[in-house]
């Protein structure tokens, strides 16, 4: 089986307890032609069966249904796969963003928002290579399509595109955007092991940068670079952060 433009189809189980948001799915993703809905669980218990014996390559899954929560099926299965949290309870946010969950979508949620995410997941699951020509998943990696941190008083998605750095703090990690700076307790570390290494890089142990925010990379000295980065900042490279700089570059 293969969509119009030449992909593979990805497989997507619908794990969810209320049938008006099951049928609102399945309404949106119909139309959709790298999807095959495959099926749809309405407890905990049936998600970590149906997951294991389907194994989708995309899974919605809702944070809270009876049996076991959506993050305690996560803890469960062996099958990997992308998720998209779907749930009226945005509390969750972080959470989903610790089990590595691709996108978090806050019900209720309208068709384009739908559609945002899934460009954004397709750009994932083909471009990383996850999906193969028949459909099938390969081995891999999924990185975020959002990163969840503090900002003003409540938890916010933002976008990893918007993302200029990231630069490690006493208590965790700074994310720098063109408009705005937010917070995580997360290391960074943890934070890398999220991200497209194709799109950061962590070029000190202090500090990562989205490449496609870099306006212009000098030297520094003998063995480290200069970025200067499109928001203005500057930033020194370590000397392994310039050696992958200077692999990168040819």
């Amino acid at each position: 089986m293969s969509s119009s433009n030449g992909f593979g189809i990805a497989k997507v189980l619908i794990c969810e307890d209320e049938p008006l948001a099951v049928r609102a799915l399945r309404e949106y993703l119909k139309d959709v032609d790298w999807i095959e809905v495959v099926g749809d669980a309405r407890n905990g218990s049936d998600a970590v069966r149906l997951i294991q014996k389907l194994e989708p390559d995309l899974v919605f899954l809702d944070v809270r249904m009876p049996g076991l929560s959506g993050l305690e099926v996560l803890e469960k299965i062996t099958h990997h796969t992308a998720v998209i949290f779907t749930t009226a309870y945005d509390e969750y946010a972080l959470s989903a963003f610790e089990f590595g969950a691709l996108d978090y979508l806050v019900k209720p949620f309208g068709k384009d928002r739908l559609m945002e995410s899934l460009d954004r997941v397709r750009v994932r699951l083909v471009g990383e290579g996850l999906t193969g020509k028949d459909g099938r998943k390969e081995p891999g990696s999924y990185h975020a399509l959002r990163l969840f941190a503090r900002h003003k008083g409540g938890i916010v998605p933002i976008l990893v595109d918007q993302i200029v750095r990231i630069d490690a703090t006493s208590g965790g990690v700074s994310l720098v955007t063109p408009d705005a700076t937010f917070s995580s307790d997360s290391s960074l570390g943890e934070i890398q092991e999220r991200l497209n290494p194709k799109e950061f890089l962590r070029i000190h142990r202090g500090h990562i940068v989205n490449l496609s925010h870099v306006a212009k990379i000098e030297k520094y000295d003998e063995r480290r670079f200069l970025l200067r980065l499109d928001d203005g900042s500057r930033l020194v490279a370590s000397r392994r952060g310039s050696q992958m700089l200077r692999e990168l570059m040819g």
